[in-house]
């Protein structure tokens, strides 16, 4: 990542308020009425900083509903001029940018198809050019951090330096109680590699249903997130999509209510010396586990070895099902999630499965 990128935070874009900065909306705008009463009703509660409406709708298959189009778009300025909310919309080519900016959208995103494609992205940066605009930017659907950076980099080189972005998930196949998996790790690595910009969440794309939306939008909080991006429609049950991760403007405001804000950092020096204690068991265990980390290689070698010497293929498929039913079961009676072991376990067995392969192939010899 460049270090001389001079993105805007947070405090210093036109519509900012108090954190957590809140974005809610339909999934999709479907009528004049719908619209305005949602956005009415996200006014009412005091809480809501920027409407969000869905207008060209990118859906994985044909003949579903697809968004209403550009006609949409004087809905939601009416919206604005009924409520003073500011708008943001999702765009996915030159053509959405520029009929955005016609209509005085404030702030556009860039959805998770369209930012795992930098062709897509490059054109609408081009046409964002010299816009004075805040840019969302959602992460691919894949979890590619320098997907996500070079996205970033072309809307900073159209000179837009009102940039944020938006955790929503990544796709998988794998069975999960989420439509999308979280993998917070990788927007950590980004806040870790660019701890000025804005980060959002949005719980509805993560979670996939309305009950989740709350315990997501917990953890964003508690990670020091600096806002929310929701789905809220007036009449839930009869949106077009996405009907079951979308929740009323009543009960967004009580949702919001009952979030906890966290203090980023330790207030006092007793805090700190308690933190500094803690995270010194932290490093000790660390340095344990990667020294068993390390035997366990060194066994895989062992095994690499052997089955050199024998003619026997790496891959034992019962072997490894059998590694993994039982660090599920043992990862529950210690309170580890299935999603964590599978993908701990899997990373822990490709690299065994690296250290084979360099024995077999005479690359590496297992120590005496």
């Amino acid at each position: 990542m460049p270090k001389d990128l001079h993105i805007k935070k947070l405090s210093e874009w036109e519509e900012y308020h108090e954190r957590p900065f809140v974005i809610a909306g339909p999934c999709s705008a479907e009528s004049e009425k719908q619209v305005v009463e949602t956005a009415i009703g996200l006014k009412k509660t005091g809480k809501v900083d920027m409407f969000r409406a869905g207008i060209w709708k990118p859906r994985t298959r044909p003949n579903s509903f697809e968004g209403v189009g550009a006609k949409g778009l004087s809905w939601l300025k009416k919206a604005k001029q009924e409520t003073g909310l500011p708008l943001t919309i999702e765009v996915a080519n030159a053509n959405h940018v520029y009929e955005a900016l016609k209509y005085g959208v404030d702030v556009l995103w860039i959805g998770a198809r369209t930012s795992a494609n930098p062709f897509a992205v490059q054109e609408i940066a081009n046409a964002m050019q010299g816009a004075d605009i805040g840019v969302l930017i959602k992460n691919p659907v894949n979890p590619d951090l320098e997907l996500w950076i070079g996205a970033i980099e072309r809307i900073y080189q159209a000179g837009i330096k009102k940039i944020g972005l938006i955790h929503r998930g990544f796709s998988t196949y794998e069975k999960s109680s989420y439509r999308n998996l979280p993998q917070w790790q990788i927007p950590i690595e980004m806040k870790s590699r660019l701890p000025e910009i804005p980060m959002l969440n949005d719980p509805s794309h993560i979670g996939g249903k309305a009950e989740l939306i709350l315990d997501l939008s917990q953890k964003a909080m508690d990670l020091n997130f600096d806002g929310l991006m929701i789905e809220s429609h007036v009449n839930p049950k009869e949106a077009l999509s996405d009907a079951q991760q979308q929740i009323t403007p009543e009960e967004l405001g009580k949702l919001l209510d009952q979030l906890v804000l966290r203090s980023p950092r330790p207030t006092d020096e007793k805090q700190l010396n308690v933190l500094e204690e803690l995270r010194g068991k932290i490093d000790w265990l660390d340095k344990q586990f990667l020294d068993l980390i390390e035997q366990r290689m060194q066994v895989a070698e062992a095994i690499g070895e052997y089955k050199k010497r024998n003619n026997i293929s790496i891959l034992q498929n019962k072997r490894w099902e059998d590694i993994i039913y039982k660090s599920i079961e043992e990862g529950a009676k210690r309170g580890l999630s299935r999603e964590f072991i599978n993908r701990a376990f899997k990373a822990i067995h490709q690299e065994s499965i690296n250290h084979q392969m360099e024995i077999m192939n005479g690359k590496k010899k297992p120590e005496a």
